[in-house]
């Protein structure tokens, strides 16, 4: 069983960056296919970004197209999440988790998540 703690949310202003981390246990990282999702108050949970096994393919939701950038190191068991240009509707609870990468879908182990909140 794979476990995932993230880390890296904090509260920031419109415009600007943050940085999350992934990090993941075991030794079969780099087997699985990764994303990033986050969850509004209120709203359901929604995909943000995906990367495959090997980090060579990704994909992101539209609403972050182009501001976003998800990345992995397989040597060090961790994926990220560069989040530039922030809005106030990125504010989220966010979380990575093993997904089928065709399908952009969550299929195994969740992390607890880390919260991003995006002042006006």
């Amino acid at each position: 069983q794979v476990q995932l703690v993230e880390s890296g949310g904090g509260l920031v202003q419109a415009g600007g960056s943050l940085r999350l981390s992934c990090a993941a246990s075991g030794r079969t990282f780099s087997s699985y296919a990764m994303g990033w999702f986050r969850q509004a108050p209120g709203k359901e949970r929604e995909f943000v970004a995906a990367i495959s096994r090997s980090g060579i393919r990704n994909y992101y939701a539209d609403s972050v197209k182009g501001r976003f950038t998800i990345s992995r190191d397989n040597a060090k068991n961790t994926v990220h999440l560069q989040m530039n240009s922030l809005k106030p509707e990125d504010t989220a609870l966010y979380y990575c988790a093993i997904i089928d990468y065709a399908l952009g879908s969550p299929s195994g182990s969740w992390g607890q998540g880390t919260q991003v909140t995006v002042s006006s």
